[in-house]
Parts: structure tokens; sequence; C-alpha cells
């Protein structure tokens, strides 16, 4: 079994409500998330997304990519923050590929969430696990 390049994924753009509603989920409720007066006095241009929201957007790619329940290793690297009406694309090449235990086969993901393909604002690697009858387990 060789795995193929899944197609990016677009994200919709994000808005205000998703750090909002992130913040309720994650119990983070800094204010530089939620409050554009105190953002703009720490000298940002507008409220910034939490980095694990971006990071839950690509853990999500490889989810719809692959399925749920093989992902066996997820890292991120952040390296930009995200804002008010980004629109994010989330891509990912297979690095390597190998056998795995229990006839499952194991690829080596190398990802990324951009802005555009020069403006990328996490990278990251994952593994994921397949069975090799072609079944997502």
């Amino acid at each position: 079994m060789t795995f193929s390049p899944p197609e990016p994924i677009t994200y919709d753009p994000l808005t205000r409500t998703d750090f909002v509603r992130y913040a309720g989920a994650s119990g983070d409720f800094n204010p530089l998330h939620h409050d554009l007066e105190f953002a703009k006095a720490a000298g940002l241009p507008d409220v910034m997304g939490h980095g694990m929201l971006s990071a839950g957007l690509l853990a999500s790619a490889v989810v719809r990519w692959f399925g749920p329940d093989v992902m066996r290793c997820f890292a991120v690297r952040f390296l930009s923050p995200v804002w008010p009406d980004d629109v994010l694309t989330a891509r990912c090449e297979i690095a390597a590929e190998r056998d795995g235990e229990n006839g499952k086969r194991l690829a080596d993901l190398v990802l990324s969430l951009s802005r555009s393909v020069d403006d990328v604002v996490v990278t990251g690697t994952a593994c994921v696990a397949i069975n090799m009858e072609g079944e997502r387990r």
C-alpha cells in the first residue's frame, strides 16, 4: 500500500466568535484572544487566535484525511499568530512509509497550516497507522 498525499483542506475564515468559543472550551480566557482594546494596548493589531486552536485545526485535518483512531503521534511548531478573517489551509506531505505492528502500515506526515503557500502559521508532523487492507483503524 502506498499513501497518496491528500488534497489540502481550506477552513472558513476565522472569527472572533471562534476565538471566544475556543476560550470556553479550553479555559484560556487571556484577553489577547477576545478583548480588542487589551490586544491593541499590548501592541497587537487585533485579537489573536489561540495557538492550540491552530494546532486543533491541523489535527482535525489529519482525522479528515485518514479517519478517526489512526493518529499515533502529533507535534506542532507555532510560527505566526492567526487573526480574525484569516483563511487557513491545511496541507500534508507523506515523508515516509513503513510496516507497523498487527498488519498496519505507518505513514510519517509533514504538515502545515497556512494563510497562503508562502505564509505558514503552524508546521507539524504526525504518524498514522492504516490497516494494510485499506481499512482505517
